[in-house]
């Protein structure tokens, strides 16, 4: 694969400290990637050539020089300069930042919470700017921002109409119980999950088919993780963040961690740094057992280890706000006490 690019190669005269400023804010604002001292590099396109071009000019009117060159990359090349534009991590902050407002919902002031939003959602639009190769970390965070926004309008304005969206269709426990769940063979880190989340939450009682083709799916079966079944993957949601959101499951923390995990693994997304750990364990587990039933009880337990351990790192960060609460929360406290 060979892709096309643009070279800005410049020397900058000494002593011209407003000249360095501006180079240094127009390629930051531009997103370009700094290749060695004096070569900046950017994805060729008419806005970046333009950006280059205005500031080789002027550099050589404060006395320096500048040359715009486009470039030819092979596929090493390609790999190497592609990966220096990778957002990734300026998207998993913004990712953290919404989920721990999420998580303080009521601790906000309605005005607050808007303000919030509308900084995270210009953030989210700065990145995105300079986003050159989206891919699954950006619609990641763009889910997170409407799943945001959501919970903002439900808590702010509950009695305002609200547009469908693509959120899944909450359903009753109770119709899922006793039933026989069916998913394609072979199964694999989305499938083995969901499959744990619906025998450990959804339906306890839950008997599996493994299907050979999605056709062969018993007609009164609940379908998961197949092009046309009840369950799969919807609005940027993997099939267990599905099943989560449909059962009511989404608020719980440990099961957000692994749902962001299983997202990872199975399409990608903001990093979790469990995840390659995660991978590596349910490779093993697989090997080890043969057959799909086997490997679902073996997964079955590391799964309920992770959920564990994750649901106990929730538990001290909120045990920790507790005891450091928001002013909003002092102030609520403090009125109680005067109240009583």
């Amino acid at each position: 694969m060979e892709s096309r690019w643009l070279l800005l190669m410049l020397t900058q005269p000494t002593g011209n400290a407003a000249l360095r400023m501006r180079v240094w804010r127009e390629m930051k604002a531009r997103g370009a990637a700094l290749l060695r001292d004096g070569v900046y590099l950017l994805p060729d396109g008419d806005n970046a050539r333009a950006a280059f071009d205005l500031l080789a000019e002027a550099v050589g009117e404060g006395g320096g020089s500048a040359h715009v060159v486009r470039a030819q990359a092979d596929a090493r090349q390609q790999r190497d300069w592609q990966a220096r534009f990778d957002r990734a991590d300026a998207y998993a902050g913004l990712l953290e930042r919404c989920q721990r407002l999420i998580e303080r919902l009521g601790d906000r002031r309605p005005e607050e919470l808007r303000r919030r939003l509308h900084e995270l959602d210009d953030e989210m639009a700065a990145i995105v700017a300079v986003d050159y190769f989206p891919g699954p970390a950006q619609a990641q965070l763009q889910r997170a921002l409407a799943d945001l926004r959501a919970a903002v309008e439900r808590l702010v304005a509950a009695d305002e109409p609200r547009l469908p969206g693509a959120s899944p269709t909450p359903q009753a426990r109770e119709r899922f119980v006793g039933r026989i769940w069916a998913t394609r063979r072979g199964l694999w880190i989305d499938r083995v999950a969901s499959a744990w989340l619906i025998r450990r939450f959804i339906d306890p009682q839950a008997r599996f088919v493994w299907l050979k083709r999605p056709a062969d799916k018993p007609a009164r079966a609940v379908g998961f993780d197949f092009d046309g079944a009840e369950f799969s993957h919807a609005g940027g949601r993997v099939t267990f963040e599905v099943l989560a959101a449909s059962f009511g499951l989404g608020a719980d923390p440990a099961l957000a961690r692994l749902g962001a995990i299983v997202r990872l693994l199975d399409v990608g997304g903001v990093a979790v740094a469990e995840a390659r750990g995660f991978e590596a364990v349910m490779s093993g587990l697989r090997r080890l057992h043969a057959g799909d039933s086997a490997f679902l009880d073996a997964a079955g337990a590391a799964l309920d280890a992770c959920y564990a351990a994750f649901g106990a790192a929730a538990d001290a960060q909120r045990e920790q706000r507790e005891a450091d609460p928001s002013p909003a929360r002092r102030a609520r406290r403090a009125a109680q006490a005067r109240a009583e």
